[in-house]
């Protein structure tokens, strides 16, 4: 099994993004003891729920010390909230509890619509051919103010002809349409791959692998480009047998690793293609004796929470769920609308997440 750091001393695994610090609830319910939820409770000065003023305490004190800020969300007054878009928003996905961007994605959402008034209303359609139109419907009939049709995986939709046929701003998180009808915004995957494998890159790695998510996938494709471009623009040789392909699961990780490391001239990085797989490559490597990073340098992608537990703590890219839920509702209230323009799709790029699972391969090391 991978081995799990606490963190309760140490807030090491809170991360870098860009060379500053990136405090969250997390890591806030980590330090105090409790959980997320609590912690929003506190916070937020919630007094619907009792919580006892020693848990109040330890939040506020695990806050400060972590150094969190809150974001200013000025309170609108009457006569402001009346110039909003009146009516609740509909986030329609079709599989919510398959990866937990999905459930980031809607937290966006509601992050974003906390000064508006509205209310988000969620249903989950998991690709049901039937269920999926009775959905739509059912908001429709309600007088929805827009409809957030998501997906858990990045991909070109055929945007539902109810869809297209109401006069109900409708909004693409995660996937978009070919003829660029709706406002669509998705990851940048290809800047993302190629952010992962250029860290690896400037650490002094020449011999870099990647496992992959299944091909047929967007997301998949679009990181393993990004992985190639890094390596062309540093002059590195794109070699097939460094390339393994996985399926997003830590048992995939786990047999790539394997295959990547008997190789004769095995890799010494590891690109792994979200982080579920970079737990699998863990658990490998060490069964084989390996330490990470000195031996094996290794960062993965989604910047799950099992990252920031992990033994070292997962380097990462950030996925811009909670950002894309987010632009969907400033797009809302604040985007340029019309029924026959064109919208130029919108991708967010992915930050990194600094952690202790990159170092300098052990022959670009100085000596002593």
């Amino acid at each position: 099994m991978v081995e799990v750091k606490s963190e309760s001393k140490r807030h090491k695994g809170v991360g870098k993004i860009s060379g500053r610090q990136r405090v969250t609830m997390h890591d806030i319910a980590r330090v105090a003891g409790c959980s997320q939820a609590t912690v929003s409770l506190v916070l937020n000065n919630n007094e619907s729920v009792k919580i006892s003023e020693q848990t109040r305490e330890r939040v506020f004190e695990a806050a400060k010390s972590l150094g969190y800020r809150r974001a200013a969300r000025p309170t609108p007054s009457v006569s402001e909230k009346s110039s909003f878009i009146n009516g609740p928003i509909a986030f329609v996905v079709d599989n919510l509890a398959a990866s937990p961007e999905s459930v980031n994605a809607f937290d966006g959402v509601m992050q974003a619509v906390k000064s508006t008034g509205n209310l988000v209303l969620l249903a989950e359609t998991q690709n049901d051919p039937d269920l999926e139109p009775k959905t739509l419907q059912h908001f429709l009939d309600q007088g929805v103010a827009a409809i957030v049709y998501a997906c858990v995986f990045t991909r070109e939709v055929e945007v539902p002809q109810i869809l297209q046929d109401c006069d109900t701003p409708v909004f693409l998180l995660n996937c978009f349409s070919e003829n660029l009808r709706f406002p669509a915004v998705i990851p940048s995957d290809i800047a993302g791959g190629h952010t992962a494998t250029n860290a690896l890159i400037n650490t002094g790695h020449t011999r870099i692998a990647t496992i992959t998510g299944e091909p047929f996938m967007q997301c998949a494709s679009g990181r393993t480009v990004g992985y190639r471009n890094a390596l062309a623009s540093a002059d590195l040789p794109y070699c097939e047998e460094l390339v393994v392909e996985g399926n997003w699961l830590p048992s995939s990780g786990y047999s790539a690793t394997q295959t990547l490391m008997a190789l004769p001239n095995p890799p010494t990085a590891i690109f792994c293609q979200n982080d579920r797989m970079a737990v699998g490559c863990y658990e490998a490597l060490k069964e084989m004796g390996k330490s990470i990073p000195n031996d094996v340098s290794v960062i993965g992608y989604d910047d799950d929470e099992i990252a920031r537990h992990m033994s070292p703590p997962l380097t990462s890219m950030n996925l811009a769920s909670r950002a894309m839920g987010r632009w969907v509702v400033e797009q809302l209230f604040h985007g340029p609308m019309g029924e026959n323009r064109r919208h130029p799709l919108t991708k967010l790029e992915c930050e990194m997440v600094e952690r202790d699972s990159i170092a300098p391969p052990r022959m670009a090391k100085p000596p002593g």
